[in-house]
């Protein structure tokens, strides 16, 4: 089995991020998704192995996840893992954080 733990990010802005589910234990193969909202008022990303700013998902070089969903307040984003391996046991976690700068 693969086993990935997710923790809450331990910060001032913790109460208002949100993921779902706490944790999670599959066999290799399967697909997985990890669910994250926030509740912070002003337009923030959601962080996990790459980031959501808005509705777009930018997962980092080399890593295979997809990131979905809207990174706005009150919107969710979905972290997934296509295809489990042993390699994909690691600690998960959600975490929002204020930004002023405009992407384009």
């Amino acid at each position: 089995k693969v086993t990935m733990s997710l923790l809450r990010l331990s910060s001032l802005l913790s109460d208002k991020v949100d993921q779902t589910p706490t944790d999670i234990h599959e066999k290799q193969g399967q697909q997985t998704k990890i669910l994250c909202s926030h509740r912070i008022d002003r337009n923030g990303q959601l962080q996990f192995l790459g980031y959501m700013h808005l509705n777009k998902g930018y997962p980092e070089d080399g890593v295979e996840i997809t990131l979905e969903g809207d990174a706005n307040k009150d919107k969710n984003c979905t972290l997934t893992i296509n295809s489990l391996s042993v390699s994909s046991s690691a600690v998960y976690f959600c975490a929002a954080s204020y930004h002023s700068a405009t992407y384009h």
